[in-house]
């Protein structure tokens, strides 16, 4: 199945880089550690993977042990993680807390700067801690300086399920969330608190008290947001 192109060592780094080390490998794996088990919301997870290639990288890693291709409930395919796949949790986990000690200046380079995936993971963490609700209720996000069609996304909460819409479901909205890409993507990161935010005027909580202070409840940051509050590796350095 895998090309073969290894290193041709015996070395077991080596040998787990022949896997793992392929380009968007580590973030199909973070979304299957995440919980996404069909095909289409591990897309959403990789939203600039073109679907041949996740495809592709998904018949590899079954190849290699690590995930398992199963009939759903509706019968479609879903993949979930093997026991070989699920011990990967530490190595992901160690890749992302040090990337947020020693390569935080390049998290918020435009380039990395995604609003479809910032608000896919929003809606995840979201749907892991919301409480079932009597009424429907939205969010809607309003990012600035960023395309037309990437400006404004919903939430809809409804029967303890969270849906992320990319356009307007037509519903009374509860709560406007105003900010840039940005500072949303610093927020998720822990690289700023929302207090603060709120405090300097740069993020913008439009809806009543009782729904101002839910949003601090239900909008759960990164799982690398409390590194991502710590001083950086590089500002240590600079201060000593």
């Amino acid at each position: 199945m895998r090309e073969t192109r290894g290193y041709g060592q015996f070395c077991p780094i080596a040998i787990a880089a022949e896997v793992l080390a392929e380009r968007w490998t580590p973030l199909v794996i973070r979304e299957l550690l995440c919980g996404s088990v069909r095909f289409n919301d591990l897309q959403r997870g990789v939203p600039r993977m073109s679907s041949a290639l996740l495809a592709r990288r998904l018949r590899e890693l079954q190849y290699a042990g690590i995930i398992e291709r199963r009939s759903g409930a509706s019968g479609s395919a879903e993949y979930h993680l093997t026991p070989a796949g699920r011990e990967l949790f530490p190595v992901i986990e160690g890749m992302g807390l040090w990337a947020q000690r020693w390569l935080r200046h390049d998290h918020l380079d435009p380039g990395n700067l995604d609003p479809n995936l910032l608000m896919w993971d929003v809606r995840r963490n979201a749907a892991n801690r919301v409480a079932h609700r009597d009424r429907r209720y939205v969010t809607a996000f309003r990012f600035s300086g960023v395309p037309a069609n990437q400006r404004c996304y919903w939430l809809v909460f409804e029967g303890g399920a969270v849906d992320l819409c990319y356009k307007d479901p037509g519903f009374d909205v509860d709560l406007f969330v105003s900010g840039s890409l940005r500072l949303l993507t610093e927020i998720w990161l822990g690289h700023i608190t929302i207090d603060q935010a709120v405090r300097e005027d740069r993020l913008r909580l439009d809806g009543s008290r009782r729904d101002v202070a839910a949003f601090r409840s239900w909008f759960a940051l990164s799982m690398f947001a409390p590194a991502g509050a710590r001083p950086s590796g590089q500002a240590e350095l600079a201060a000593t």
